[in-house]
């Protein structure tokens, strides 16, 4: 399975009508594909909103995207709210579960990391031996690497209940000594933002 994340920076106070458009256009798109997940910013970079899209590999989203084009009620008729575009394509750990529709947060936290060059095999391994432990504290959406898109980007998703619950929670998996794995001399950078569902997005 491969994630294509979609983050479209839009202007100020278009939010609501750019969701709604959005919305009412996907009940359309769906047909082809399902959403993964629908965001937009709260904390972090503001007026984003983010898409993503699963695909079993590149071929298959060529297809679809190919199909859904001819759709005369797709893409949403928000493009003169759009001010810049983004597009990642992520490959997920396949040791962590694909998570099924439903409530996660909602309350969800994208962890954006540049990791040195040809660290994210050792990155992996060490997540895979860590992560059980942190999973039973709260759950990770996905996590993986970014093939296209950012080089040496490496993308983790959590969800919380609410900012009290990921405070505790991030303290609490410090002191146990659970998290962060080992490794962190792999980082370059990173950065953070803090996300909301729209009222259709399959993962809330």
């Amino acid at each position: 399975m491969i994630l294509e994340i979609r983050t479209y920076e839009i202007q100020p106070g278009s939010l609501a009508e750019v969701e709604k458009r959005y919305g009412e256009a996907y009940e359309h798109r769906k047909k082809y594909s399902p959403l993964f997940a629908f965001w937009h910013t709260e904390i972090g970079p503001l007026n984003e909103i983010i898409h993503i899209w699963s695909y079993k590999d590149l071929a298959e989203r060529a297809r679809i995207r190919g199909e859904a084009s001819k759709d005369p009620n797709w893409p949403p008729k928000i493009s003169e709210f759009i001010k810049a575009m983004n597009v990642e394509i992520v490959t997920p750990f396949d040791f962590i579960p694909t998570p099924t529709p439903g409530k996660m947060g909602p309350v969800i936290e994208m962890r954006y990391y540049t990791l040195k060059g040809g660290t994210l095999p050792d990155t992996a391994k060490r997540w895979s031996e860590a992560i059980p432990a942190r999973m039973k504290l709260s759950p990770v959406v996905f996590a993986g690497g970014i093939e296209f898109g950012r080089a040496n980007g490496f993308v983790h998703v959590w969800a919380y209940d609410d900012m009290n619950a990921r405070m505790a929670i991030r303290n609490e998996a410090r002191q146990k000594g659970i998290w962060p794995p080992p490794g962190g001399g792999n980082l370059i950078s990173q950065q953070t933002k803090i996300v909301l569902p729209s009222s259709f997005s399959p993962i809330q």
